[in-house]
């Protein structure tokens, strides 16, 4: 069962992530903001599972890789759960909208790089679980610790004010297209990666 969910949650990932990149192509908020959700459900799952089948001198880096993807899941659903609900389903206040409506680049917008920069040192973590046994590990390994990398633009990133309501859409666009090709083949690499555990 534990290596099942192992395997399942990284096929939802990459479906996810998927979803994500072809609703943003295709200027799709609604599409975005839900497959964004089941990233991140899936990614704690996913952190779960290193974190398990980690062997005993690796099971601290998994267990800091399971905290980390508990906390970005969290920010995650409250970001693009309030953006399904609240900003979509109600008038809001020119006030309200300009903190709440990620398209403004507000706070909420700001919380969603701060979850990814937290959700960035998980997958940094989770790669410190990888033994190295296989190409496919080998790939795996460095994908995640080098995705750890992204931590750093997420977090400075809103604390220079880079990003704005006026900016040019296909510049964020472009640069998300770019995290889905990356984090792709993680979902895909993930689930191999598990289908080789024993329970």
């Amino acid at each position: 069962m534990n290596r099942k969910i192992g395997m399942w949650s990284s096929v939802v990932n990459a479906i996810a992530v998927i979803s994500f990149a072809i609703s943003m192509l295709f200027d799709f908020t609604f599409g975005s903001y839900f497959s964004s959700m089941f990233i991140a459900f899936s990614f704690v799952a996913m952190m779960c599972g290193y974190a398990y089948f980690a062997e005993k001198e690796a099971k601290l880096s998994g267990y800091v890789s399971m905290t980390f993807a508990a906390v970005y899941t969290t920010i995650i659903l409250l970001v693009y759960f309030t953006q399904l609900t609240t900003v979509r389903l109600n008038d809001l206040t020119q006030q309200a909208t300009a903190l709440l409506d990620f398209q403004q680049c507000g706070l909420l917008f700001n919380y969603d790089l701060l979850g990814y920069a937290v959700m960035a040192l998980a997958t940094f973590f989770a790669g410190l679980t990888i033994k190295q046994q296989t190409k496919i590990d080998k790939w795996l390994k460095y994908l995640l610790i080098i995705h750890g990398v992204f931590f750093i633009s997420c977090l400075i990133a809103p604390m220079l004010g880079l990003f704005k309501a006026d900016s040019s859409k296909w510049i964020g666009v472009a640069v998300l297209e770019f995290w889905c090709l990356y984090f792709c083949p993680i979902g895909i690499l993930s689930y191999l990666h598990f289908k080789k555990c024993k329970e």
